[in-house]
């Protein structure tokens, strides 16, 4: 039998953001530290997540001196995109790290800084080593279209290659590697900071694949964190206010070179064909005006 929920009304919304912030004064007058709750991740991903939960440690230490001292606990529980998005609205994790659209935005407090200023949606793909010359060939959308990509399970960006006509096939994320291995599957496009590391983990044991060397792809594809809409306000605000000071003091810039600065050299982004994407997905109110937060090759 399924749970209802209760449609959350101005006072019940109210109640919980006075919950949660005499929580918070409770905390530090205690001094004891706030527990903030987020997903653990499985083993072999620490290089697509790590960076995100460096980056909210960071933006919660910017802001103990105004909220008192936090601790980060993982889930007992490792959980994939899905299932963390459920979680975090049913209240069992205060913060998660997504891709955002119009609906999460509704359904989830996001803080609109991007956690890579965007360098996820510059995408360089595997390939099986000896489709590269074929891979070469492709120098626009059209030529993109003839191939076929892999993508994870329920991945929110599965939605965006189909509306720009490219073919989609998924599996789960390690599976795809051997898929790829197998010419399953044309392209697994990666994130700029995740490919390499992916790369230089699994040539051993997939040595028939290779790093592309002739295309970027881009799509805007920020990825925020976000916070339950009725008991996390207070969290949101202290983390987004961590992330402006970081903004402020250079450490968000100092932080994005650490985590990315020698993939993006290992990339050789000028020597590649760039073709762009659209994303129907990104929602009207993204701050892609504001230069700060964004990775522009070349700039």
């Amino acid at each position: 039998m399924k749970r209802r929920t209760r449609p959350a009304t101005p006072g019940r919304r109210r109640l919980a953001a006075l919950l949660c912030a005499a929580w918070t004064a409770t905390a530090m007058a205690a001094g004891e530290p706030a527990l903030i709750r987020y997903p653990a991740f499985p083993q072999g991903s620490e290089t697509r997540f790590q960076p995100y939960l460096d980056l909210l440690r960071e933006a919660v230490e910017h802001t103990n001196a105004k909220y008192g001292p936090a601790a980060l606990q993982p889930s007992s529980r490792i959980m994939n995109e899905s299932r963390y998005l459920q979680e975090l609205q049913q209240g069992n994790l205060d913060v998660i790290w997504s891709s955002t659209t119009e609906e999460r935005e509704r359904q989830m407090l996001a803080v609109r800084i991007p956690l890579d200023k965007g360098l996820l949606g510059y995408r360089i793909a595997l390939i099986p080593a000896d489709r590269q010359a074929a891979v070469a060939d492709v120098r626009d959308l059209a030529g993109l279209r003839r191939l076929r990509v892999g993508q994870g399970l329920g991945w929110g960006d599965i939605p965006l290659y189909r509306y720009n006509g490219i073919k989609v096939t998924e599996a789960g994320y390690e599976l795809l590697f051997s898929m790829l291995d197998k010419k399953r599957f044309d392209l697994f496009p990666r994130g700029i900071g995740e490919i390499f590391s992916e790369f230089d983990s699994r040539s051993p044991s997939y040595p028939g694949l290779a790093v592309d060397k002739t295309l970027l792809l881009y799509y805007p594809w920020p990825y925020y964190f976000f916070f339950n809409r009725e008991r996390g306000a207070e969290l949101a605000k202290r983390v987004e206010e961590g992330m402006r000071l970081m903004l402020k003091d250079g450490s968000y810039d100092r932080f994005f070179l650490q985590h990315y600065g020698a993939a993006i050299r290992r990339a050789e982004l000028d020597n590649r064909t760039l073709i762009r994407l659209e994303n129907p997905m990104l929602p009207k109110d993204t701050p892609l005006d504001d230069a700060r937060l964004w990775y522009r090759p070349g700039r």
